[in-house]
Order: C-alpha cells, then structure tokens, then sequence
C-alpha cells in the first residue's frame, strides 16, 4: 500500500493533510507482529484506530472529525503515541501536545519516558508503538517560537462607525492580526483606528486613494514588528505590503480591488506578483470583487489561472457576502494555513475569514519594571521642613555641588524613597465598566439565538443591539476622556495629551532592551559626528577674512543676588532629566529653601570661572525623527539631549549677561535672525520677501539660494569656538576660563528608563539642548556672515545654520550670476576650515523672472542649474516662482481642515474655553504664522484662508456649516482673516517705529518730512515709496506698512506702548471690518 488519496475529498477549507507513504502507512494500517487479526464483532465499532481510520479515508475537513482527532492527540502520552505527528498536523496545532515515539533498541540514543498501557488498544485493534523506529526530530534554535497566529480578515465598509465592534471582534476571538479592507479612511485621519486598537495593538494603514470607497488597514499586536513597505502605486487596486517579523519574517499584500477595467487589473497584477518573485512565504489576503465561485465567470477563471502559476494556494471556499458569492480571498505560499471558516458578524454585508497561520515569532514582551519617585502636593513642604544646608565658604565648585546633591538625595529618599512596579504589557480601557459587559452578554445571547433560529427578527434584534454595544462603549470613552479633563482644568499639558491619546497613532517605542541597545545608539551617534568631520579637508582652506582683535569688552561675570535667581528659576520651563536629584518642578516649589545653597554654588562657579563637573554631564534620549520612519534603523532617530536642571539655572545666568554685552556692543551680525529677542522667522522671511517683490517691481529678477548644514552643532571645533570668543567677541580674564572649562570634558549616555550606556566624551560641538548653545554657534558663525558682507552685489540673511543667499540683476546682464557660484565657492572653503559641512541634499534655487528670461539664467547658473526648484519651503513658508504663495495657502488650507476633523471629534468631551484654546493652537497659529507676508495673496487665496477661520467658528460655536458666519465672528471677537494680516503689519510697524524690531526692518521704514512747514509734519506719518506694479511694489513691506499707519487716527499713532496699541488696534480693525 503506497499510501491514502483524499485529495478529492477536500472541501477548500482546511488544508489536506500530506499523504501517508511508506512506514507512515504502516502505522495506521498495522497489525501486531506475529499475532493473528482479531474478528471484529458487531456493535464494538467504537475503537479509536476504527474511528480514525475512517475520517481518515473521508478527509479531515468537518469540525466533528477535527474536535475528534484533537481529542485524540489531548488524551494521554500512550494514545498520542499511536499516530505519527504528520496524520495529526491537520489538527489545530494550537490544542495539540508534541507526540513522541519510544525507541525500539534499548541503545538507542532517543530515549522516551514510558507511557502507561492503554488497555483495549494495543492489545486489540492497533500497533504496538513498541515496535516503531524513533525519529530524530530537528530542531530550529534561532531565538524565535514556531507558534500558530489567529488572522482574520473583514471588509468593513466604513470602520468608522464600527471601531469598537472591531475591537470587541479582536479580543472575542483573540487575534493577532485583523485585515480590514474597505476602511474609507481619510489621509491622515487616524481617530477611528485609534478607538478600534485594543490596549497592546497598533497599526499601519494606507488611506483611500478617492472619495468613495477603498482604504486599508492592518491591525496587529505592537510585539510583532509590522511594517508597512513602499510600493508602486497600482491605478486598478489598492495595495498595502507589511512585513510581520525580523529575523525569519513573512510578507503580507493586503488587496483591495474596486469595480473596473479587468483586462488591465490582470496586467497589473501579473506585473505586481513578478516584482515580488524573490518574497517566499507571502501572503496575499483582501477583496478582489470576483465571483470566483462561478466556474462561468472567465475573469476570475483568467485570475485564478494567473495565481496558479505563480504557485499560489488559494484556501477559501464558500460564500462570503450576504448574497452568496465568495469576494474575500486569501492566498498563500510558502506558509502553513489551517482551520480557516467563514462567520457573519452582522456588521458588514462581507462575512469575516478568521484562518490560522504557523509562523516563526520572538516570544511575547514582559512586564517591564519601572523605578520612580511618586510625587504629592506635600513632597515640596516636606522637603523645606526638612532642608536646612550651609555650604562652606570655598571656591571649589565640584565640592559645593556634591555636598548639595548627597544632602539633598538623603531627604528626598527619606520623604519620598524609589518605589519598583511592574507596567502592563498592555494599555487597559478604564472605560468599559459592568453596563457595557453586561450589554456585550446581551449581545452574545442574541447572536446564539439567532444561530438556532435563523428567523429574521432575531437577526434584526441582534444588529439593534450591536450598534447599542458600540454607542455605548463611545459615550463611556468620550465620558472617561471628558472627566479627565475636567479634573486637570487648566493644566495644558494633560489636555493636549489626551488630544495626542485620541487623535494622534501612537508613536513607535524606542527598540532598547538592553544596555547592549544603548551602547549601539551611542556608537552610532559618535560615529555619525565623526564621519562628518572626517569628510572636511581643513587643510585647503585659505583663511580670506582679518582676524578681528576688539577690545576687551568681557572680562568677568557679576554675581548674582538672590532675588534675581528666584526671579529667573520661576521664569523657568520644567524639564527633567535622569540626572536629576530634584526635578525640575520640585526644585522650583522649594527654590526659597534651597535658594541660597543654589546661589553660592552659581557665584562659585562664575567667579572661580569653573563650571561643575556635574553640569556638564547629558544623556541622550533617541527620538524618531519622523513617524514614517522605520524604527528598527538607528538611523531613523535623532539625539535630544537632556541636561541637569541646576545646569541650565547656571547656562541662563551666562547667556544673560553674555547676551546684554552682545547687544551694547553690536557684536552679532544685522542679518542674523536665529535666537535673537525681537528676531523670528517672520521678521526674516518678511525682509527677503521686500527685497525680491521690490527688485522685481524695479524690472530686475532675483535668484534665492537656500544652504543648509550637516549637523552643524554637532561639529563646532572648541579650539576655533574660544578663539571666537577672544579675538572677535572680546572675551577673556575669568570670563574666558569660565567657557574653557565649560567646553571641556563634556560627557553623555544613552539611557532609558533602565538601561544605560558608558559615558562617551564630547570631544567636539556646541552642547544640544544647552541654553548656551544656539549662542555660542552664533559667534561661531561671525567670520562667515562678515565674508557674506563682502560681496557686494549678493545680499544674504541667516537664520541660525540655515543661510538664504539672493542676487538681483536686469536681465542683459547674465554674467552676474557667476559671483554666485564664486560666493558659494567661497562659503564651503569657509565651513571646511571651520569643520562644517554643506548639506547638498538640502541646497536649493528658485528663480524669481519673467519666464522668457529663466531659460538664459538656467544657462548662466552652470552647475547651479540642478538645484532649480519651482517651488521651495524657505522657514515654513513656500515660496513659488511667481512669490503668490499659492502652494502655501493650498498645504495651509489642507493641514487646517485636517485639524479641524480631529478637534470637531473632541467637542463632546471638552467644554467651550479648552476648545477655543485647541483650535488657537491647532488652526489659528497656524493661519497666522507668517501671515504678514500674506500682503502677497490674491483675493482668491485669502477667500479659501477665510473658509477654514469660518468652519473653526461654526465648530466652537456648534452651528450649521451653512450658518452665517459674520455673526459668529463678532459673537467670538475674531477679525477676519483680511484683517489679522494687518493687525500682524501694523504692530511690526509699531515696533520698528520703537526700536523693538530688527534693524533691518527699521531700516525700510522713513518718517514724512515735509519741504516746507505743514500741518502733517508733526502727524508720524511714513513715506510711501513709488512703485510700478500692484503685484509686486504694492505688495512689498516698504509700501504695504507706510500705507496702513497713514490710514491709522493720530491718536492711534501715538499710544506709547505695545500692548495698549494691541488692545487699541484690534478695536479700530474690529470696527472697520464689521461697521
């Protein structure tokens, strides 16, 4: 006997066991060696090996004959041994225990533990395992558990009100991965899959590519490791590839294929599994729309046909849509699938495939333990009670610091002592409470009657019940959510956090679980630093720029009094670091106690001109850079520093004084806007926008180069920085010795909540996250801005690393675009020298001229010409070829309504201020970032800006979207968008006027004085510069404030202080744009 043929009564089901060949045969067909076969009697039909025998030869498909054969293989050791594990693999390898077979030689090297007898068995109808060769079993010891995952797949058709139906689907039935076709999602709408996860789940998703229908989504336990992949974008199907595991990982191709072209779908298709050839367990799962259950259909015969030869199992059967046909389909290869059923959970008119799959998986995630102090409103009063330290009287800052941070570690251990506990591995809902399950039983009992009766009116009940279960979940979470707000009122933080809870994906968790881990992020974060030095030739760079020697202007720091410390802690953000004795918040509600132990510490450090050894430690927090990221590569992370809180006290008390001798001696260059008082991105964008609008309305064009740098602050010599400080600011004396020691032995870690990395030293850059960093990269910079300066025909403004570089000239003359390149040349030999680095991938031009004259500038530009952009974004703002702002306004519009979606889904749980305060910070800022360049605009665009303000005030006011908004506007004192722009200009005038703007602006605006003696001389009015063209002059800074402050009432002009003419201002706008 060769073996048993049940392929033809497989159903499509559940997969066919492999056929039984050779000894296998044997051992279900056997007798007992040398004993005769006993006659059968009638009515003794029972045995095991009969019933065995004979589901055997009828398949394995129904569920009766698998319970059977899982039955079987539970019962005891002896009885499992009767059959070979390759007959019970089709049973659910979930429920099923390893058999083993006894050896048959007493030397033999496997060696079994004996089972007891099972009487009736051996002896009677079936072989005696005694006589059955043992198997050497291999095994696969690669860190990962060969385990059976629980998938199911369900075309939603709009999860959007089904979110907890599906969570409830996932935690009924245990899932380890739901596919949802069909999602409707929109771009970047993530609430609804928010809601669906289950605490422990996460997801990847790709949005609908049109308005009706499609939308994918995977939903899969966070310890998996799913990723989405990229792939081309297919005009017949939606298409969403995940990878599921690292080390030994199978592929998954969720398909969705709307109603279309088939002869084109088939192409794609073929087209799309040739490019996946190289993929060997894949599995490809979704709704493809074809009847593949009527053999007359050509077109899925066609598709059926195409995945035949690519070697692809298809493993559904039956209907599975409320009409009869099969749409849902799932196709395997490479990859063992069992038990796959189809079940109607009356929330979609597609049935639910839920299917197991055999994978290869890490083990699940442990409960992590966590280490904190717990803080109470009374730690602080406790702690003063308690402090009562006097430092000695030395200069010996490193002494100072540590007795203050021993004497300050005992009390806080004594009042408040680290406590250990363990974190869930998963997030629990703390709103579902006894109605909801009660209300879920209910359901469940409806769905079993309905089984048991198939009557329409139970089925009509259980669907009423089902959309009850699901409301009813929704108002306790909006109710949770609600209540925790109310508790925290007036604390922002926790209520912008519960917005990130409700509408935001979770972020991916840093991949640490080790020390080793974090020694990898550190040894990548140095090496990163050092490689980018090591690519900059110092050597070939010939210094152009004089050293400056100034005077000595800064020689020592003043002490500090105790009343200016408490003044500037208070002024003080929170932080906190993992170096931290007392938190930043604590020390703040104890400043008074420790204030003076504080102050002679800070005095020590500035007198001495010794920074502690302990303000000069930081540890390092890896965050991805952006969410689309894959965060399994250490290059997807970014470095934030965090450094001790007492360090920062003393960084501010630096920078302040530093900053006050920068500003009395006009040390810093004019057009250098970054971290600057009175400087931003607006004031800088606003003078490069004048310049362009003006040189065009002049009849010249104007090239914008964009520079950007390669870690710039990460790769600042320290020898070059304090001759910086020396020979060009003026530093020296105590002062100087102060940033040596400040600058030297520097040190960092990598560290999370408990695990760490060595300490590596800063050898080089400005300390990130200091206080005193963005300033001293500043001065690092002079030289650059100052050879800038000596190019005469190119203008140039800077915004910390990030330098725009502009040239105007009439078009005859193209020859001036050289100097550009030359300019450019110029600034990389500067940066090599200085051990910085151009970002070339990050290096742009846009050319602002008529289009007759941009092939010809195209052509002078030379190698320049490849970083021609149309359009670039320059701080924020992009900027277009035509300077309309266009493609601003367009992203602007579309990132506004998409706040507005996730806002209007938090007004029930909010009250009416807390809501006014989100859609500030989410849609208002944003509409007035930069909004005095908005002088740009065509009606039409300011038109679509007005739009978004009118659907915030509709949202905060819960009126229709067709109510008038006018009224609305005036209800919530709100200027219209028209106006906002010159509240915004008007108050930057005010400002220039007032010496509180930068220079440069100033610069652009001249007071009226008349020839000869009128009455407006003594009115402040400003000169209106001529201009030729309303799209460009007219529109510029220089012309647009002059116009607006003449229209302004004297007695507007005159107020003599920045808020009383905010205040007065908006009065004059608000009644000008609503009579």
């Amino acid at each position: 006997m060769v073996g048993l043929d049940i392929a033809p009564s497989y159903n499509g089901f559940f997969p066919p066991p492999p056929p039984v060949s050779g000894f296998l045969t044997d051992v279900a067909n056997s007798t007992l060696l040398g004993q005769r076969k006993s006659r059968r009697r009638r009515g003794k039909r029972a045995g095991v090996q009969v019933k065995f025998r004979l589901l055997f030869r009828r398949g394995l498909a129904g569920k009766r004959r698998q319970a059977f054969l899982v039955t079987c293989a539970q019962t005891t050791c002896s009885e499992v041994n009767l059959f070979p594990p390759s007959l019970l693999d089709c049973a659910k390898p979930g429920l099923m225990r390893s058999c083993f077979l006894r050896s048959v030689h007493p030397d033999s090297p496997i060696i079994w533990p004996a089972a007891p007898a099972a009487s009736g068995i051996y002896d009677r109808y079936g072989s005696n395992p005694q006589f059955l060769r043992p198997l050497k079993r291999v095994s696969v010891d690669n860190g990962l558990t060969y385990s059976s995952l629980s998938m199911a797949l369900l075309n939603a058709r709009s999860m959007t009100n089904k979110t907890f139906l599906l969570n409830d689907l996932i935690l009924s039935k245990k899932l380890d991965l739901l596919f949802l076709t069909e999602t409707w999602q929109r771009d970047g709408d993530y609430s609804s899959l928010i809601e669906l996860c289950p605490g422990g789940y996460s997801f990847v998703s790709r949005p609908r590519t049109s308005g009706r229908g499609g939308g994918l989504a995977v939903v899969y336990r966070n310890w998996f490791h799913c990723r989405s992949l990229m792939v081309e974008k297919m005009s017949t199907f939606e298409l969403q590839l995940v990878k599921i595991g690292i080390k030994d990982p199978c592929y998954c191709a969720v398909v969705y294929r709307p109603p279309g072209p088939k002869s084109q779908f088939l192409k794609e298709f073929s087209d799309f599994l040739s490019s996946i050839l190289k993929l060997s367990r894949l599995l490809i799962i979704g709704d493809f729309n074809m009847h593949i259950d009527d053999d007359s259909d050509l077109f899925a015969r066609g598709f059926l046909s195409i995945m035949d030869s690519f070697h692809f199992t298809q493993h559904v059967s039956g209907p599975t849509h409320t009409k009869g046909h099969t749409l849902d389909l799932v196709f395997t290869i490479g990859l063992t699938m069992d038990c796959i059923s189809s079940e109607d959970i009356f929330i979609s008119d597609h049935h639910c495939i839920i299917f197991n799959l055999s994978f290869y998986l890490p083990p699940p995630p442990e409960r992590r333990a966590l280490s904190s102090r717990v803080l109470d409103s009374s730690t602080a009063a406790k702690f003063s009670e308690v402090f009562n330290l006097v430092l000695p009287a030395s200069n010996d800052v490193d002494l100072l610091t540590n007795l203050f941070n021993n004497y300050c570690l005992s009390i806080i251990d004594n009042i408040c002592p680290i406590k250990t506990r363990l974190a869930p591995v998963t997030k629990p809902s703390p709103w579902i409470n006894d109605s909801i399950r009660c209300l879920k039983r209910v359901c469940r009992k409806a769905e079993r009657l309905w089984r048991k009766t198939h009557l329409q009116v139970h089925l009509f009940n259980l669907k009423d019940l089902l959309v009850s279960f699901n409301s009813s979940i929704r108002d306790a979470r909006a109710a949770y959510f609600s209540n925790l707000v109310s508790r925290s009122r007036g604390n922002p933080k926790v209520l912008f956090d519960t917005i990130r809870d409700i509408v935001a994906p979770a972020s991916a968790a840093v991949p640490i679980s080790s020390n080793e881990d974090c020694k990898n992020f550190l040894s990548f974060f140095v090496e990163k630093v050092s490689n980018v030095r090591s690519n900059i030739s110092p050597s070939m760079y010939h210094l152009p720029v004089p050293i400056l020697i100034k005077p000595v202007i800064f020689e020592r720091f003043s002490p500090v009094s105790l009343p200016e410390l408490l003044k500037l802690v208070s002024s003080m953000r929170s932080s906190s670091c993992p170096l931290d004795i007392l938190s930043g918040s604590l020390l703040k509600n104890v400043s008074e106690s420790i204030g003076p132990s504080v102050l002679k510490i800070l005095n020590a450090s500035l007198l001495s001109g010794q920074v502690p050894v302990y303000c000069k430690s930081a540890v390092i927090h890896p965050l991805l850079k952006k969410p689309k990221l894959d965060p399994s590569l250490l290059s997807s992370y970014r470095p934030i520093s965090k450094l001790p809180f007492i360090a920062k006290i003393l960084e501010k008390v630096v920078a302040k004084q530093l900053t006050n001798f920068l500003d009395e001696h006009n040390v810093l260059d004019k057009f250098q806007s970054g971290f600057r008082k009175a400087h931003s991105t607006e004031t800088a964008l606003l003078r490069v926008s004048n310049d362009i609008l003006m040189n065009y309305d002049a009849g010249e064009c104007t090239v914008l180069m964009l520079l950007d740098l390669t870690s710039a602050f990460d790769t600042v010599d320290h020898l070059i920085l304090l001759d910086r400080l020396n020979h060009w600011v003026g530093v020296s004396g105590t002062a100087l010795e102060w940033f040596k020691s400040y600058l030297s032995n520097r040190s960092f870690s990598v560290a999370t909540s408990k695990f760490k990395s060595a300490v590596s030293s800063l050898a080089y850059g400005v300390p990130q996250g200091s206080v005193l960093g963005p300033l001293l990269f500043l001065l690092y910079l002079l030289p650059l801005l100052q050879l800038l300066s000596s190019f005469s025909d190119i203008s140039y403004h800077c915004y910390a690393d990030d330098i725009q570089l502009y040239i105007s000239f009439r078009p005859p003359d193209f020859s001036n675009l050289q100097i550009l390149q030359s300019c450019l040349d110029s600034v990389r030999d500067w940066l090599a020298g200085n051990y910085l680095q151009l970002n070339a991938d990050k290096t742009e031009i846009i050319v602002f001229a008529p289009e007759k004259f941009v092939p010809h500038v195209v052509k002078n530009l030379g190698p320049l010409a490849s970083y021609i952009k149309s359009s670039i974004r320059n701080l924020g703002v992009t900027f277009d070829t035509a300077l309309t702002l266009d493609t601003h306004v367009k992203s602007l519009v579309r990132f506004c309504f998409y706040h507005l979606r996730n806002i209007a889904k938090l007004s029930p749980i909010v009250s009416h201020s807390e809501l006014e305060m989100i859609i500030h910070a989410f849609v208002s800022s944003r509409l007035d970032y930069c909004n005095s360049l908005f002088t740009c605009l065509s009606n039409a665009s300011l038109e679509r800006l007005q739009v978004v303000q009118n659907a915030a005030a509709r949202l905060l006011t819960k009126h229709h979207k067709h109510s008038h908004t006018t009224p609305l506007l005036i209800q919530l004192h709100w200027l219209p968008v028209k106006f906002r722009v010159q509240f915004k200009i008007l108050i930057m005038t005010y400002r220039a006027l007032h010496s509180v703007a930068p220079t440069y602006l100033s610069d652009l605006l001249l007071s009226y004085h008349p020839s000869r003696s009128l009455r407006s001389c003594d009115q402040g009015l400003l000169v209106v510069p001529h201009t030729r063209l309303k799209t460009k002059g007219d529109r510029a800074f220089v012309s647009v404030a002059p116009r607006l402050w003449n229209s302004l009432p004297l007695s507007l002009r005159s107020v003599d202080s920045v808020m009383s003419f905010k205040k007065q201002l908006k009065t004059f706008l608000f009644k000008l744009a609503f009579g």
